[in-house]
Formats: C-alpha cells, structure tokens, sequence
C-alpha cells in the first residue's frame, strides 16, 4: 500500500453522513434511471420486448451506486482540530499529512513524490511540495473527493 492510499483511506474512511454529497436518483439503489438514449415507454420497445423493460441505445453506462462524493473539508478541518496544532492543510502538503496522522518526513514526501509521477528534482523541496500538495488535492478529487474550489488548480 502506497501514501497515497493511506491519505485516501485517513479521508474517506472517516466519511460521515454529513460530509457525502447527497446521491443522486442514479445512485439510489433500486432506483430505475434509464440510461441516456434509453425508454421505458413500451411504444418503443421492440416486439417481444416485456412492458417496462427498457431498451438501451449506444449510451453512457449508469452511475455505480456505490459512487458517492465525500466533501474532504470538512474532515480535514476537523483532522486539524483534533490535532490541537495550527495546521493548513490547504496550502501544505506536511500540514495535510500532519493533520492525518501520517508520516510528513522529507522522505515520506519524496516516495510520495515518486509514487504520483513527480519529474522533478526532490531536492528542491520547496517545488516538490508545491506539486505535491496540488497532485494530493487532484488526486483526491479524481478518487470521489469534493475539494474546494482552486486547489487542484
């Protein structure tokens, strides 16, 4: 398991009720959405076709139910309140880990560095903790994370 994992699992496993998004009637379980380019009126089902069976054109695939946003704010303003130390995780990638719990050492830093694809010199720490703060942010966001606005910028 990588860093990067355990800042997923430090985030989303502490994922309360009130901090993912609301879902959507897509990812309701038992909710019947028709994918886009589909019906479920039985005037366009083919012959033989059962009422209220839908009939699929080329489409996007449906939402997994288990796909649910989880709002990262929250949970790390409330990692940094129980840290009782003055942390910003939204501009430090060693504040983020900190407030997590996590390992913030330069070289826990330079093997997460390496394992999000950074090119860079880590002997520059300053350029690769800028980077990296913003691949954490990315990354979490492409994971199902809601981030604020113009971090992963």
């Amino acid at each position: 398991m990588g860093i990067f994992d355990s800042i997923k699992r430090a985030i989303f496993g502490e994922a309360k009720a009130d901090t993912v998004a609301a879902p959507t009637p897509a990812t309701v379980p038992g909710a019947v959405v028709p994918p886009m380019g589909t019906s479920t009126a039985p005037a366009s089902a083919p012959a033989g076709t059962p009422a209220g069976q839908t009939t699929t054109a080329a489409g996007p695939a449906p939402m997994s139910s288990a796909t649910q946003e989880v709002d990262v704010a929250p949970i790390l303003d409330k990692a940094v309140k129980d840290s009782g130390q003055n942390l910003n995780w939204k501009t430090s990638i060693v504040d983020l880990l900190k407030a997590l719990k996590l390992d913030s050492s330069l070289s826990a830093r330079k093997e997460l560095a390496h394992e999000l694809g950074y090119t860079g010199s880590t002997e520059d720490s300053a350029a690769m903790n800028m980077w990296l703060h913003k691949a954490v942010i990315r990354k979490l966001a492409e994971n199902g994370g809601k981030v604020p606005a113009g971090l992963a910028d």
